[in-house]
Formats: structure tokens, C-alpha cells, sequence
């Protein structure tokens, strides 16, 4: 199911998010509707608040593949790139940011699995971004020259 992105100035966007504690059908179907959101949204992430849902669970879908973080935390980060980014929370607007450009994170999967990843470049961006989200955190509290995106 197609859910309704939220949009800059709704209060979910800006909470400190839950931990996942019940990994169940509930939160298949949650992460299934997002895969599905972002898909028709043609975005690079999405985060559970994004959708009304303020818990630690996020969707990545890049070239190295589509991924489900739930309760992500970083390791470490390295190095740094600065690119534009734009979200799909705050519509029309893009901006300059400076992330790192390689991350390693723990996470767990839809069954409560634990994992580990590297993410690099553009992938650790998104990762960056979506992680964001999950503490309150906008791109456009870290942006450079935020201004209207071009078509």
C-alpha cells in the first residue's frame, strides 16, 4: 500500500524515534508499504516517520541494491563528500551537504537478524540522510544554500 509521505512541519518529523522491539507482521507490512512508497516516490530512502511511524526503521534503495535498516546504528564514519541532496519530506527544496563518505553500521533485519554493512559514496549518503530521520534531524538543519530544486 501506497502510504502518504509527511511533509516538513508535521511533529514526527523532528522526534527522537523508538527502537523496533517487536518484529512481527506489523512491521512487515510497514516496511513493505514503504519499499512501496519509495518506489512510486522514485527516492533513494525512506524513513519510518516519513510515513507517520516514529520508530528506528528505514528503507535504501540504490544502485547497490534495496535494503531494510531497522534499528540502525553507526560504527564509524570516514572521509567526507559534500553533494546536493533533496528529501521527500520537504518538497521543491534541495541543498549542499557535507556527509562522510564511507560509514559501517549495525543493524537488524525484518526477522530481528543482526547484521553489519559498509556503505560508500552515494550510498553512504543515503544512508546518512535516512539515519537522520531517525533523530529528528532534517538535511536542511546541515545544509548549505537551501533553494528551490530544479526540474
Amino acid at each position: 500500500m501506497i502510504r502518504e509521505i509527511v511533509q516538513v512541519g508535521d511533529p514526527v518529523l523532528r522526534k527522537k524515534c523508538a527502537p523496533v522491539t517487536r518484529f512481527d507482521g506489523e512491521l512487515c507490512t510497514l516496511l513493505d508499504d514503504m519499499k512501496e512508497t519509495l518506489k512510486k516516490a522514485q527516492g533513494a530512502g525512506l524513513a519510518a516517520p516519513q510515513v507517520g511511524v516514529p520508530i528506528r526503521a528505514v528503507v535504501v534503495d540504490v544502485e547497490e541494491g534495496y535494503f531494510e535498516f531497522i534499528n540502525p546504528v553507526f560504527v564509524w564514519q570516514k572521509g567526507e563528500q559534500r553533494g546536493a541532496e533533496g528529501c521527500l519530506s520537504v518538497r521543491g527544496k534541495a541543498g549542499t551537504v557535507v556527509r562522510p563518505s564511507k560509514v559501517k553500521i549495525l543493524f537488524q533485519d525484518r526477522k530481528g537478524d543482526k547484521y553489519s554493512l559498509v556503505a560508500r559514496d552515494f550510498f553512504a549518503r543515503a544512508v546518512c540522510h535516512e539515519l537522520d530521520h531517525l533523530d529528528g534531524i532534517l538535511y536542511t538543519d546541515k545544509a548549505e544554500n537551501v533553494r528551490d530544486a530544479e526540474d
